[in-house]
C-alpha cells in the first residue's frame, strides 16, 4: 500500500478533549475520528488493526469448535420482556418503536436472541453441546462515554454462547473459552489477568473478566503475587490491617478533654460540629481505623445500618448481594428514623438490622453517640451491638489476601473480555429445553462469552507507546513493515524501494511505502506516530555504502543491511514474533 493513496490524516497536536493515551494517539495518528459523543469512525489504519484482531479471534474460536453465525442488531421487546431484562435494564438500552407501534430495542447483548434460536432448534440431547459465536455491533447508551474507543455507545463485540446438557458440560465449555481467550490475548501481544468478577446484569453463578493493566482503565483489580489470587474489586475479598493506635495514645486519644481516656471506658465524648470520620479523628487525635462508619440505608424491607471501619469505604455491590437493592437515606430520613442528625449515628442502642464488615469484629471503636454533638468511645462488637458479618468493604492497598495473608496490590485495568456461566437464567424463561435419553424435558445449560476488539486495540496502545507515538505488537499492527525512501526523485532509491516492496509483499507481508515527496523529518515523525513495527530507511548515503537501514520501532535500534538481504532479515524477525 502506498502512503500517498492511503487516508492517514495525522495531527501534530493532541485534541483538547482526549485524555487517555490510546485516545490521543488514535486521533493524532489518523486511526479514528469522532462523529458524536461515544460514536467513532474507524479510518483505514484502525480498520486494518480491527480486521487483524478479529482474524485472531475467529481462528481461536474455530479451534475450540465454535461456529460463526450472525444475529440482528434490532430486537423485538417481547423476548427481553420474558427474561425480565426489558424492565431491569435502565437508560443504557436504546428503545424505539417500529412503524407498527411495536416496542423494539437495539441489541446491547444477545443472550435473549441466541436463547430464542436455541429454543426453536434444539430438541434432543444428541444436538448438544453447541457453541455459536458472532462479530456484531452492539449499542449501549452510556451515561459518560469517554476514553476514546474504550467506552462508546456503539461497538463491535465477539459474543459466543455455549449450550450443554448439564453443569459438567458447561464447565468444559467455560474452560475451552477461557483457554481460547488466553491464546487470543497472548497472540495480540497484551499483558493481562483473568480475574473473578461479578456477573452483574448477565446473571449466573460464576464469571471472570480478562483485564489488561493500564492507568486508563476504569476497572480496578486485586492481585496477590504470593498465591495468585485475582479478582475485580467488585468481588475481591481482603483482610484489613489491624487498628492503628497513635504512639503513646489510648484508643480514642483525646488529650485535654474532661472525660477518661481509658481504652475500656464506654462513654460519650463531646464532638461539637464534627460529623465526618476525618473531622472527628482529627479532633480526638485518633486514627480513622478506630472508628465505625455507620450508614443508614433504605432497602426493600425498610431501613437498616451498614457498618464499615473508618479507614474504609463501603462496597455497595458487595452489600447488595447480602441486603438486596438499597439506596442511601436522605438527611430528613435519618432524622425521622433515628431521631438524630446524620454524622452522629452509631450502631449501639439501635434495633435496626445491622450488616457489618469483618474488620469490625474485633477491637474497640468510636462511633456516633446517637445524639447531637457527641460520639461514643469504647464500643465493643457483640457487647454493645450485634450484627451480621460480611466482607462489605472496598479492597485497598495495605489489605492482606483473604486466601494466603500476603499483602495484595491494587491495579487499574481495562476490561478486554468476560466469560459467564449463565446456567438456566435464560433457557428457563425462554423455554430452551431438550429431551434426554429417557425422554424427559430438561433446560439447556448456557454460558456467555464476550470480547471487545476495539478494547484490545486500545489496550495494546496503552501498553505499547512512547513519547513519539504507538508501538504496535507485530500481530495486530496495520502493516508489518514501512518502507521510507528519503528521496522519491532519485531513480536508484525508487527502484530499490520498489523491489523491496514487491519482494516483501510476495512473501505475504503487509507493507506500507511512504512514497510522498516530503522531508525526511516528516516521514520519520509520521512513521513513529503510526507505530508500524519495522521501518526500512533507504537513502543516498546508505546506498553509496551498499546498505539500507532496518529500524525496529520498539527499540529504535537500526541494523545496516544490504538491500538484497533485507527481505530475509525481515522474515527472520517476523518469524520470531
Amino acid at each position: 500500500m502506498l502512503f500517498s493513496k492511503l487516508f492517514i490524516p495525522t495531527l501534530r497536536e493532541a485534541p483538547a478533549e482526549a485524555e487517555a493515551i490510546s485516545h490521543i494517539l488514535m486521533l493524532r495518528a489518523g486511526y479514528v475520528r469522532q462523529l458524536a459523543s461515544g460514536l467513532y469512525i474507524y479510518l483505514p489504519l484502525a480498520w486494518r488493526v480491527m480486521n487483524r484482531i478479529q482474524k485472531i479471534i475467529r481462528e481461536e474460536m474455530d479451534a475450540i469448535g465454535a461456529q460463526e453465525i450472525s444475529m440482528p442488531g434490532l430486537h423485538p421487546a417481547d423476548i427481553w420482556q420474558k427474561t425480565g431484562r426489558w424492565s431491569d435494564i435502565g437508560d443504557e438500552m436504546f428503545r424505539l418503536k417500529d412503524r407498527g407501534g411495536r416496542d423494539m430495542c437495539l441489541g446491547m447483548t444477545h443472550e435473549e436472541i441466541i436463547t430464542w434460536l436455541a429454543s426453536m432448534e434444539i430438541r434432543s440431547y444428541r444436538q448438544l453441546p453447541q457453541m455459536w459465536y458472532q462479530m456484531q455491533t452492539k449499542f449501549r447508551d452510556e451515561a459518560r462515554p469517554k476514553s476514546g474507543v474504550l467506552r462508546t455507545r456503539e461497538f463491535i463485540m465477539k459474543d459466543s454462547y455455549s449450550f450443554d446438557r448439564d453443569e459438567e458440560g458447561l464447565a468444559a465449555s467455560y474452560q475451552k473459552h477461557a483457554d481460547a481467550y488466553h491464546k487470543i490475548y497472548e497472540r495480540c501481544g497484551l499483558r493481562f489477568y483473568q480475574v473473578q468478577s461479578d456477573p452483574g446484569m448477565m446473571g449466573g453463578a460464576t464469571a471472570h473478566e480478562f483485564m489488561a493493566p493500564s492507568p486508563a482503565g476504569e476497572d480496578t483489580m486485586v492481585l496477590c503475587s504470593s498465591c495468585g489470587y485475582s479478582a475485580n474489586t467488585e468481588l475481591a475479598l481482603s483482610v484489613s490491617p489491624q487498628q492503628k493506635l497513635s504512639v503513646g495514645a489510648t484508643l480514642c486519644g483525646c488529650p485535654g478533654q474532661a472525660h477518661s481516656t481509658s481504652v475500656g471506658d464506654f462513654e460519650d465524648i463531646p464532638t461539637p460540629n464534627r460529623r465526618t470520620v476525618a473531622e472527628v479523628s482529627s479532633f480526638l487525635k485518633a486514627d480513622p481505623s478506630c472508628f465505625i462508619k455507620t450508614l443508614l440505608l433504605i432497602g426493600k424491607e425498610g431501613p437498616f445500618l451498614a457498618l464499615v471501619r473508618g479507614d474504609q469505604e463501603l462496597h455497595e455491590k458487595k452489600l447488595a448481594k447480602v441486603a438486596g437493592n438499597f439506596r442511601p437515606a436522605q438527611k430528613d430520613e435519618v432524622k425521622d428514623v433515628l431521631g438524630v442528625a446524620a454524622g452522629f449515628i452509631g450502631p449501639h442502642n439501635s434495633k435496626l438490622r445491622k450488616i457489618a464488615d469483618f474488620s469490625l469484629k474485633e477491637g474497640i471503636f468510636i462511633s456516633g453517640a446517637n445524639k447531637e454533638g457527641f460520639h461514643t468511645k469504647g464500643i465493643r462488637p457483640d457487647i454493645h451491638f450485634e450484627a451480621e458479618w460480611h466482607d462489605i468493604h472496598v479492597a485497598q492497598t495495605g489489605d492482606a489476601c483473604a486466601k494466603c495473608g500476603a499483602e495484595i496490590t491494587i491495579e487499574k485495568a481495562i476490561e478486554i473480555g468476560n466469560i459467564f456461566q449463565l446456567g438456566t437464567k435464560y433457557s428457563l424463561p425462554l423455554k430452551a429445553v431438550y429431551l434426554d435419553e429417557e425422554g424427559r424435558e430438561n433446560p439447556v445449560i448456557m454460558g456467555s462469552y464476550g470480547i471487545g476488539p476495539a478494547r484490545i486495540a486500545a489496550a495494546a496502545i496503552e501498553q505499547n507507546n512512547d513519547k513519539d507515538g504507538i508501538i504496535w505488537p507485530q500481530s495486530i499492527a496495520p502493516f508489518d513493515v514501512e518502507i521510507i525512501p528519503l528521496d522519491m526523485g532519485d531513480k536508484e532509491i525508487e527502484e530499490i524501494a520498489a523491489a523491496i516492496y514487491s519482494n516483501l509483499s510476495g512473501e505475504g507481508l503487509e507493507v506500507l511505502m511512504d512514497d510522498r515527496e516530503e522531508r525526511p523529518g516528516i516521514k520519520f515523525k509520521d512513521a513513529d506516530l503510526i507505530g508500524i513495527p519495522y521501518q526500512i530507511i533507504i537513502g543516498k548515503k546508505g546506498l553509496k555504502e551498499g546498505i539500507v537501514e532496518l529500524k525496529a520501532r520498539r527499540t529504535k535500534q537500526a541494523e545496516r543491511v544490504a538491500p538484497s538481504d533485507v527481505v530475509k532479515r525481515i522474515k527472520e524477525l517476523h518469524s520470531v514474533l
